[in-house]
């Protein structure tokens, strides 16, 4: 049997969505007609085009979470994978995870295995989901590894979110910065300071630059933010050149401060994923190939396929990841320990706990210190213009008196 998407009408005239099992399309359609239902369209689960519910969006990290969770209670309880792919599409809320889980269980009915079903899917099941689920089907205890593949789903964005949440209040105050000192410059200053083209008198410096400044406002201001715009398409233009991106991603590796964010992140990720694989019985190959993907940074990334070639050569993972010096030597001592005791599952693990909770306090130390000096860069630039809009003013009440 496969996974039909449904769209019926019921007697009364209201639309159901939904996904069923049948032999064929016709016996999909029967099946409907036999609960009441007037059926519009019939498509296999998965099918792209025709449906006016489209498969559109990406299974969201806490649905995916769910989803695992879920099939991993079921599996502990001795249900079949297929009927836990069910009873999980059942209880799913939006369409396009009915969709992916759907078509993932008409694969498994088929035959496929669950590794293979999830890989038509590779955007909503990364690598390393797969790479697990297929140990797991190899050791037989598939109900274990979808615990711990919750487990990661869960820690592999915490970390990041987390740091996000942290700079989200410094760039919220930025761009509040921005707003109001444009605003000032564009349309607040000039009507102040107009008044003192009228008069004769010698403006101080601080009130002649501050013209100056909002004239260049007002009339390149939109110029400067085209241009602005446009810088940004050609970068991102030019980060798809593999060669830019590296160098770009070098350069930000050598950062003061941001680099060291940048390469706790992604050390702690590329390290969670190995501990992961490495308990689940994934060979180290195959382990360090599906972390690789989880870097987003390509100087790590080529040193990780660096280290795959001396590792396939017979080297120690410590000493073929200390090679390319993109790593952290924390991280390489540790697992050169792990490897030394035949603990390196742990010792990875150990390593990814650490790094997160550095590269969180590091990042909790920055904005402690960017939120006071960004208030005190806008207050001191609102008070520059004040005191540029003030000081001719108090040279005509001295002259006056």
């Amino acid at each position: 049997m496969s996974a039909y998407r449904f769209e019926a009408s019921t007697v009364d005239g209201r639309i159901e969505k939904g996904v069923l099992d049948a032999d064929s399309p016709r016996q999909a359609r029967t099946l409907l007609r036999e609960r009441g239902l007037v059926p519009i369209e019939v498509l296999p689960a998965g099918a792209a085009g025709g449906m006016r519910q489209a498969l559109g969006g990406r299974i969201r990290t806490a649905e995916l979470t769910l989803v695992t969770r879920q099939l991993s209670s079921l599996l502990s309880a001795r249900l079949p994978l297929e009927q836990a792919l069910g009873a999980v599409i059942e209880q799913a809320e939006r369409p396009a995870v009915r969709d992916r889980l759907a078509a993932v269980r008409s694969e498994v009915v088929s035959g496929q295995t669950f590794a293979q079903a999830l890989s038509r899917f590779p955007r909503d099941f990364p690598d390393v989901y797969r790479a697990l689920v297929a140990a797991g089907e190899q050791s037989g205890d598939l109900a274990l590894v979808m615990d711990r593949l919750a487990d990661y789903v869960e820690a592999r964005t915490a970390l990041s979110q987390r740091i996000t949440l942290a700079f989200t209040y410094p760039a919220i105050v930025t761009l509040v910065a921005i707003g109001v000192i444009t605003a000032l410059l564009a349309y607040v200053v000039p009507q102040v300071v107009g008044v003192f083209a009228q008069s004769r008198q010698e403006l101080p410096m601080l009130t002649k630059a501050l013209i100056a400044a909002s004239d260049f406002v007002r009339n390149w201001g939109w110029w400067m933010l085209a241009a602005l715009v446009a810088a940004g398409f050609a970068f991102r233009a030019a980060l798809r050149s593999p060669s830019f991106r590296l160098t770009w991603h070098e350069r930000l590796l050598e950062l003061p401060l941001f680099g060291r964010l940048i390469r706790g992140i992604n050390t702690a990720r590329f390290a969670s994923t190995l501990g992961i694989l490495a308990a689940s019985g994934v060979p180290l190959i195959r382990a360090l190939e599906a972390g690789a993907q989880t870097l987003g940074n390509d100087a790590l990334r080529a040193n990780v396929a660096d280290a795959i070639s001396r590792v396939r050569e017979g080297a120690p993972l410590s000493r073929a990841l200390a090679a390319g010096g993109q790593f952290p030597p924390m991280m390489v001592h540790m697992i050169a320990s792990g490897e030394s005791t035949g603990n390196l599952a742990e010792m990875l693990q150990r390593t990814a706990a650490t790094l997160s909770s550095e590269t969180e306090r590091r990042a909790i130390a920055m904005t402690s210190i960017l939120e006071p000096m960004l208030i005190l860069l806008m207050g001191g630039v609102v008070l520059l213009i004040v005191l540029a809009v003030l000081l001719p003013i108090i040279e005509i009440n001295q002259l006056v008196r």
